[in-house]
């Protein structure tokens, strides 16, 4: 992964804390809660249609990101990541439903509940690679997937699931506007979380397992463990957000846990870039908007003469769908690194400007 950190002159770093702060610059970490004090006032003078969008930028970006943590930072691969985000969604509804847990509790046990599950697939997941593990892990998706079919004590079956509105002293979050606020807070405090991992020993393991696993293991790093490890924090990051994802819709059904879901999770931190935080946000916001902007593209094609010409007729509704397997395509092919690394360039290129090195 190309790392570009371009550090003003004369701000030295002369312990290993400061060296691996997370802001590299006090311009920085002040855009960043500049950021943040912005999205706090985006209910404002935001209609629910926006709302919505960074909503599910939200929740999709914490499961993302679990993503990320397991093939961006660890080297891995999994196909099989919305079906753990669905069994967060149940687990949390369930735990509701049944148990009578909270849902302010629920969101987080329902995290630790798929926690379990990722480790029970990620033990034999964890001896394999290549080829074999990105089956192991489709086996995952297809085994869970039968799973909330068929469990009517646990999802509803194929009628799904009631899923209860947070409510937090009385107050019930069951609104956009309010909602938005819970899930901004979840994911700032699961995207701190993760980047103070990559910055302790097991953080640092688990890239090193990714680049090199024979020097890994030979520095003493067992591969099992931290292989094993990547697959259960990505589980409770999915879990996380499929529990977001649940008491949003305050519905959960079988049917959006699909293998084509796991596939755009991939697409995110692919676009956004591997081994990359700020990227897996970036990819995730890219993959929210991208139907968008192809459902009004083919509202404005629609009727006209590239439609005649093409004769594109009800299957123009199908550029939306393709539109995602084009862009991913097309990231892997000119832009490998991801948004991430473009960003990082576009900024490396106005410090140093005019001067080109």
């Amino acid at each position: 992964m190309a790392n570009i950190s371009i550090i003003p002159s004369g701000d030295f770093k002369t312990s290993y804390g400061t060296d691996t702060t997370i802001f590299p610059t006090k311009t920085s970490r002040n855009f960043a809660i500049l950021g943040v004090v912005l999205l706090l006032a985006c209910p404002a003078f935001m209609d629910r249609y926006w709302l919505s969008l960074l909503i599910q930028i939200g929740y999709l970006g914490i499961a993302a990101l679990g993503l990320n943590i397991l093939v961006g930072f660890t080297g891995q691969i999994s196909i099989g990541h919305s079906a753990f985000f669905g069994f967060g969604a149940f687990a949390s509804a369930w735990l509701n439903n049944s148990v009578g847990v909270p849902v302010a509790l629920a969101i987080p046990l329902a995290g630790v509940v798929t926690t379990l599950v990722g480790l029970l697939f990620g033990m034999p997941a964890a001896r394999l690679k290549g080829l074999y593990l990105a089956i192991a892990t489709l086996a995952a998706q297809y085994i869970l997937q039968d799973f909330f079919a068929r469990a009517d004590w646990f999802t509803g079956g194929t009628a799904g699931t009631i899923a209860e509105p947070l409510t937090l002293f009385g107050f019930a979050f069951d609104t956009d506007e309010s909602y938005f606020y819970v899930v901004l807070v979840a994911m700032v405090v699961m995207y701190l979380l993760a980047t103070n991992l990559m910055r302790t020993r097991d953080g640092r393991a688990l890239v090193a397992v990714r680049d090199h696993y024979l020097s890994a293991e030979i520095m003493g790093i067992n591969l099992t463990k931290y292989r094993t490890m990547s697959f259960g924090i990505s589980a409770f990051y999915a879990g996380i957000g499929g529990a977001l994802y649940a008491h949003y819709l305050q519905f959960v059904s079988v049917e959006g846990f699909t293998i084509l879901f796991s596939i755009q999770f991939l697409g995110m931190i692919i676009i956004g870039g591997l081994g990359s935080i700020m990227g897996t946000l970036m990819g995730t916001a890219f993959m929210v908007f991208l139907p968008e902007a192809m459902q009004a593209l083919t509202k404005l094609v629609s009727g006209t003469a590239i439609d005649t010409a093409l004769n594109l007729k009800d299957n123009i509704a199908f550029l939306r769908e393709m539109s995602i397997g084009l862009v991913i395509i097309l990231f892997l092919v000119f832009e490998p690194d991801g948004l991430a690394h473009r960003w990082k360039q576009i900024k490396a290129y106005w410090k140093l400007y005019p001067f080109s090195h």
